[in-house]
Formats: C-alpha cells, sequence, structure tokens
C-alpha cells in the first residue's frame, strides 16, 4: 500500500477479513484499506497456508484513516462492534487461529488507546461473565492478500459478512 501523508494506520483482526474490510470502508476519514495477513511466521503467506493454521497468521484489515477526521478510538468501537471479541479463535462458522481477535498496534500510543478501549468494555457489563479475547499486541510485517480477496464484499454482492451488514 503506498504511503500516506498526515495518514496513520491501524491493523485490526476480528474474523474473517472480508466483511471486517467493508465494514471500515464505510467509515468516514478512512481513506483506504488492504486486506492480509499479520501476525505469523512464514513469509508472504498464502490464503491456503493461512487457513491451514500452520503459519501463525491472522486474517486481518490494513486501515488507513484521517485522524482529523476519525480518531482511533472510534476505530476501536467499530471494532468492538463488529464481531465477537469473547470468541478465541474464532467468529460465528469460521474456527481457527487466524480467525482470532486480534489489535496489532502501530504506536505506544495505539497500545495505550487500545488497553483503555478494552478494559471499558470489559467494564461495561455487555459480555457479561465473559472475558474479552482480544489480543493486543505490536504490529509486524503485514503481507497482502491475493487480490481476490480485496473488497470481496463488494465484488460479490450485499450479504455475505455478519459484520459489512452491521453498517448497512
Amino acid at each position: 500500500m503506498e504511503e500516506y501523508q498526515g495518514l496513520e494506520q491501524a491493523t485490526f483482526a476480528a474474523g474473517c477479513f472480508w466483511g471486517v474490510e467493508a465494514a471500515f470502508r464505510q467509515v468516514k476519514g478512512v481513506v483506504a484499506t488492504e486486506v492480509g495477513y499479520t501476525g505469523g511466521t512464514v513469509p508472504d503467506p498464502t490464503y491456503p497456508q493461512v487457513c491451514s493454521g500452520k503459519t501463525g497468521h491472522a486474517e486481518a484489515v490494513r486501515v488507513i484513516f484521517d485522524p482529523e477526521v476519525v480518531s482511533y478510538d472510534h476505530l476501536l468501537d467499530i471494532f468492538w462492534e463488529i464481531h465477537d471479541p469473547t470468541q478465541v479463535n474464532r467468529q460465528g462458522p469460521d474456527i481457527g487461529t487466524n480467525y482470532r481477535s486480534a489489535i496489532f498496534y502501530h504506536s505506544a500510543s495505539q497500545k495505550a488507546t487500545a488497553e483503555a478501549s478494552r478494559e471499558r468494555l470489559q467494564r461495561s457489563g455487555r459480555f457479561g461473565r465473559r472475558v474479552i479475547a482480544t489480543e493486543i499486541v505490536p504490529a509486524s510485517r503485514f503481507w497482502k492478500a491475493e487480490e481476490y480477496h480485496q473488497q470481496y464484499y463488494e465484488k460479490c454482492g450485499r450479504g455475505y459478512c455478519a459484520s459489512a451488514r452491521y453498517w448497512e
């Protein structure tokens, strides 16, 4: 993804990346999105490799945003709304470590904001006694997914992913 002057990036994993990307693309102030793989050990992984569970990667979305228009904290609010962060290594019918819930922070400020956001949500009681399982870890190399995965929801029609439907 090209460099964007004056903009910031955020990286989120919340299950299948198709609907997650579609949800973030709807947000005013989001300039670009890209789906890919991060948090693993295999260089330049393919979708079948990631789905095997042997690479350690999560399906993730990189979000380029204008902090003058949308805050990182607001992006976190969206992240929490579009998936169940109490699930471990799954979202709905998708099961595996590649579907884990994770926030990959790009700065100390993002880390602190993400941790505070997770703590507020846990204290809110929204999930009852269930514990939020979302990892908050440093961003590592992001590998762009195959082209057919990019903006998949828009290419294949509405109604496929629950997280994307959140914003309809």
